[in-house]
């Protein structure tokens, strides 16, 4: 595996996401493709940033900090977010407001990326050390692949069945 580059594990088929896509799009897309995060891409496809679960989760969580602080015993995650029957007001406009909320107001933008030709080890060495799960690969600012731990650990495997 230490001769392995990243052109020999990176999908190619890679989910991406736009900046004016919404969270609601995004976490859609999350579940139907069972990813954790995509990159952020303009119309040709240049990175622009990256999204995964923990942004979206980590602005639910800010909502629901809010909800705490008024003492209002109302829970995010107890609210159905398609629901629009739901007698709660107040969780109805806050589910509406993260839901349409902009992928480029939450992705993160300075992004660890590589090329294809970079090696395996160094690229999951630089995944460790930054708590990373998924990497861009990139050529010439477009994104042409991705590579993710799972593709790795997938890798152990693949070729002793």
């Amino acid at each position: 595996m230490s001769k392995l580059k990243v052109r020999d594990l990176m999908t190619t088929q890679v989910v991406t996401l736009q900046p004016t896509d919404t969270i609601k799009k995004a976490t859609i897309k999350f579940a139907i493709d069972n990813i954790s995060g995509a990159p952020v891409v303009d119309n040709r496809n240049h990175l622009l940033g990256i999204v995964s679960e923990n942004d979206i989760l980590r602005i639910l969580y800010t909502y629901q900090l809010k909800l705490d602080k008024e003492n209002r015993g109302s829970m995010m995650l107890s609210y159905a977010m398609d629901n629009s029957d739901e007698g709660d007001d107040e969780l109805k406009k806050i589910s509406e407001e993260i839901s349409n909320m902009a992928i480029g107001d939450i992705m993160i933008r300075t992004v660890l990326t590589t090329s294809p030709d970079a090696l395996i080890m160094e690229v999951l060495k630089s995944m460790i050390e930054m708590d990373v799960n998924r990497v861009p690969v990139v050529e010439k600012g477009v994104v042409i692949g991705i590579i993710s731990r799972a593709d790795i650990v997938f890798a152990l495997y693949k070729k002793k069945v």
